[in-house]
């Protein structure tokens, strides 16, 4: 695998779309404990997905951004649900790489505990 830096793997996660400037992808990076300028390995996998995650949420809040640079969706409502549909994949995969403990952790949570 040739050396990435985890700035140009992020834009790969996001299909080389450029939603917001390399400035502001650095800060969602920094927000998840990435530096942006450091050679991306797969142990950083969940936390790039975590910043994916977050920028797609984002957008999801401002739609009026992810039109512009997404035309296909003749409606405001089809690019949200499509977003939505997203959000959810990009989750599951999250949620499917262990933690730094070595667990999955499960979209289950306790009904009952003491």
């Amino acid at each position: 695998m040739p050396n990435i830096t985890i700035l140009n793997r992020l834009k790969i996660e996001l299909n080389e779309k450029q939603y917001y400037s390399d400035e502001t992808l650095s800060i969602y990076l920094e927000e998840n404990n990435l530096d942006s300028n450091v050679t991306y390995t797969v142990k950083m996998k969940k936390q790039l997905f975590q910043t994916v995650y977050d920028i797609l949420q984002s957008l999801a809040n401002n739609l009026d951004l992810f039109r512009r640079v997404e035309t296909e969706f003749a409606t405001t409502s089809a690019a949200y649900k499509y977003l939505q549909q997203r959000l959810e994949d990009i989750e599951k995969k999250i949620l499917s790489i262990p933690d730094s403990t070595g667990e999955k952790e499960s979209i289950f949570n306790f009904m009952y505990h003491d």
